[in-house]
Order: C-alpha cells, then sequence, then structure tokens
C-alpha cells in the first residue's frame, strides 16, 4: 500500500527526470510551405491578370495619353518645333485662327469629298466581292488572301505606283483613255481628277479588308432564312435584299465609320502622290487633306501650338462621328 511519504518521496525524482515532449506550439516545416505556397498563389491570382495586361497601359501612357495631353496643352500657347520648352500663353487663339484661315476649310472640303469618293465605291465594291465569296468556289482560300494583299503592301510602295498609272504623258491610265479617244488629263494638278487619283489608292487598299469583314459577316446568318426566302419563291437578288442587308446592318455601319475616321487621317497617299513629294498638296492644294494641312504646320512651317490645335479640333471631329454612330446603333438595335 502505497503511502502519502512513499508520494512525496517519488514526487523529486519525477521533477528531476525527464520531462515528458509537449507538442509544437507552431506547424510543421511542410504545413508551413503549404501555407506560403497558398499565399504565393492567391497573390499570383489576384496580380497576374495586372502584369499581363501592364505593358499595353505602359505604353498607352507613353505613346497615346501623354502626347495627348501635351499637344492640348501646347494648342492654347504659342511654341515652335526648334523650340519646344519655350511656350508663351495664348489661350484659344491657335483655335479661332485656324477657323478664319482658308487654307483648313480648303483641307476640310478635301478630306470630305476625297472620303465620300473613297468610301461609297470601296464599301459597294467590298460588298458585292464578299457576296460572291460567301457562294462555294474553287479555291476560294487563294481568293480571301488575296483579299487581304493590297492591305498587306506597303502604301509608299502603293503610292508610287499609282503615281505612274496616273502620270500625264507617260501614264497607263491616259494610254487607256487616249485608245477610246479622251486627251490626257493631269492627274497630279487638277483638282478632281487629282482627288479621283488619291480616292483610288484607298479604294485599292481598303477593299479586300472590308470585304474580308462583310464575309465573315455573311457567313454568321443562319442558312434557315435563306432556305425560308427560296421556299417563299425568293430569287438571289431578292434574297440579297432582304435577307443579307438587314442582317449586316451592324456591320455595314461599323465598316462606315471606320472608314470614316480613315479618311479623316488621310496622310500617306496624298503626300506620296504630290509630284513636289511636299506637304502642300499639289501646287494649288486642290488635295490636300487636315493630315497634309496638320504636318504643314507642325513639321513644315514648324508652328507647334497651331498644330497641336489642328489635332485636337480632328480629335474632337472624331469624337462627333463616334457619338453619331452610337446614336444611330442605339436606333438600329431599338428599331430591330
Amino acid at each position: 500500500m502505497t503511502t502519502g511519504h512513499d508520494t512525496a518521496a517519488a514526487s523529486p525524482a519525477k521533477e528531476g527526470g525527464a520531462a515528458p515532449a509537449r507538442p509544437s506550439a507552431g506547424p510543421p516545416d511542410d504545413e508551413r510551405r503549404r501555407a506560403r505556397l497558398s499565399r504565393r498563389w492567391q497573390r499570383d491570382v489576384r496580380w497576374s491578370p495586372y502584369a499581363f495586361v501592364s505593358p499595353f497601359f505602359l505604353l498607352f501612357l507613353a505613346f497615346g495619353l501623354f502626347p495627348l495631353i501635351y499637344t492640348g496643352w501646347a494648342s492654347l500657347h504659342q511654341v515652335e518645333l526648334t523650340a519646344p520648352t519655350d511656350m508663351h500663353w495664348v489661350g484659344f487663339r491657335n483655335y479661332t485662327r485656324i477657323f478664319d484661315d482658308d487654307f483648313f476649310w480648303n483641307a476640310a472640303k478635301n478630306t470630305l469629298t476625297i472620303g465620300i469618293i473613297s468610301t461609297v465605291p470601296q464599301l459597294l465594291m467590298a460588298m458585292g466581292l464578299a457576296h460572291i465569296l460567301n457562294y462555294k468556289l474553287r479555291g476560294s482560300t487563294f481568293y480571301r488572301v488575296a483579299m487581304l494583299a493590297p492591305y498587306a503592301t506597303s502604301i509608299a510602295a502603293a503610292s508610287l505606283v499609282f503615281v505612274l498609272l496616273f502620270g500625264r504623258d507617260y501614264g497607263m491610265i491616259n494610254w487607256a483613255l487616249n485608245q477610246v479617244g479622251i486627251d490626257n488629263i493631269d492627274w497630279q494638278n487638277d483638282k478632281w481628277p487629282s482627288q479621283i487619283a488619291v480616292s483610288s489608292i484607298v479604294i485599292w487598299r481598303w477593299t479586300g479588308y472590308n470585304a474580308l469583314i462583310y464575309l465573315a459577316a455573311m457567313q454568321a446568318i443562319p442558312q434557315d432564312l435563306y432556305e425560308s426566302a427560296a421556299l417563299d419563291g425568293a430569287n438571289r437578288w431578292q434574297q440579297f435584299i432582304h435577307v443579307t442587308l438587314p442582317a449586316l446592318r451592324p456591320t455595314i455601319l461599323f465598316t462606315v465609320v471606320v472608314s470614316t475616321i480613315g479618311a479623316s487621317q488621310l496622310f500617306g497617299e496624298p503626300l506620296l502622290f504630290d509630284a513636289n513629294k511636299g506637304a502642300s498638296g499639289g501646287s494649288q492644294h486642290q488635295f490636300q487633306t487636315l493630315g497634309l494641312y496638320l504636318y504643314e504646320q507642325g513639321w513644315v512651317n514648324q508652328h507647334l501650338g497651331r498644330a497641336s490645335a489642328i489635332a485636337w479640333t480632328m480629335f474632337l471631329i472624331l469624337i462627333v462621328v463616334g457619338i453619331v454612330n452610337y446614336v444611330i446603333s442605339r436606333r438600329l438595335r431599338a428599331s430591330s
């Protein structure tokens, strides 16, 4: 029988002996590692998308937003290209001088007429080509690739070829016109012929691009609609008018807006078509566009403030075009 004396005697021995192992307060190494990897994975999931898109925003800030803000600030100053840091505040005087400048209105009229001459035939031809390519043709892939060949061609190379074609004394266009009894046309110095020639470069370069856009939209139209129209007795032309065109209204609106924006920024074609290789758009400014007028003011006359005001005026015009596009698209969606 154990007495209290024995128990008391055993207590010191128990205290002096080895104490039992206590459980560790922290997690083991593998659990800590898993917790650390879990936190790293959460941070990766949260921040990786921003890291992937950050190059675009960095480039946009450097080459998009900063030039936009700088030109807006420079448009309110008198500043020359030779001394871009020497600015003198003039307020909106650069804008008022633009609207009193006959050369600006001449460039705006030329931009409008060249835009109409190039956009309307371009989209009509693109629609026709897309309608043909929508049928099952032998070698259709070749024709679709050929549609993009003009778009992939350099603007400089295409413009120089068209300069040769529209030469007054040696061009192939005048040679063909002479065969039917039409005298030589001075394509580079007369107003309307020069604008038609510049528009032909734009038509040649962008028709195939728009044709492929229309073709993609046509292939998305359900075939059931065509079969129903055929059962009702509609021929090919009636199917195109009553089925294809209504389904292509959003796409047509998109191409019209994009072509309008491109026409308002037309620069390379008229610059290279000029016989004097200057920014005047011909000897009488007969095909000078707003893009050429901006270039002439900023880099030829070195009036950086006035060129910035022209750039912002063109930007505001594009905003108006975008608003009109939004209103029309909303009405089309409401009507459909």
